[in-house]
């Protein structure tokens, strides 16, 4: 007699289901960390945001990009979410503003898968 074959049990969709996602023109920086089951945003930051004009200074330079992966850092923590993959387009390298983003969130405590 042949015993059936015993298969583990089914590993989820998505192992990563939170992204980060950027938009980085000259003027502005803007992310925002997206729920991929549902597409729903989860947190978002932007220079543009007027409660952050003030503190900021200039919108266009690495430390408000800095300051913004800071902000989103910590909205995410207060929310319970303590990992985020790192989705980057093809045209961003891990360079200036983009790397001021990652390495400020990665430096307020969340992980980056």
């Amino acid at each position: 007699m042949v015993m059936p074959i015993v298969r583990p049990s089914r590993i989820p969709g998505f192992l990563k289901p939170y992204v980060l996602k950027m938009h980085i023109t000259d003027k502005h920086v803007s992310a925002q960390v997206i729920h991929t089951p549902t597409t729903e945003v989860a947190v978002s930051a932007s220079s543009q945001e007027k409660l952050l004009r003030p503190s900021i200074g200039s919108t266009r330079d690495v430390a408000a990009a800095a300051k913004i992966g800071k902000l989103l850092g910590e909205r995410l923590l207060l929310r319970g979410i303590p990992a985020v993959s790192v989705f980057l387009k093809k045209e961003q390298k891990y360079h200036g503003k983009v790397k001021a983003v990652i390495d400020s969130m990665r430096d307020a405590g969340v992980k980056l898968l």
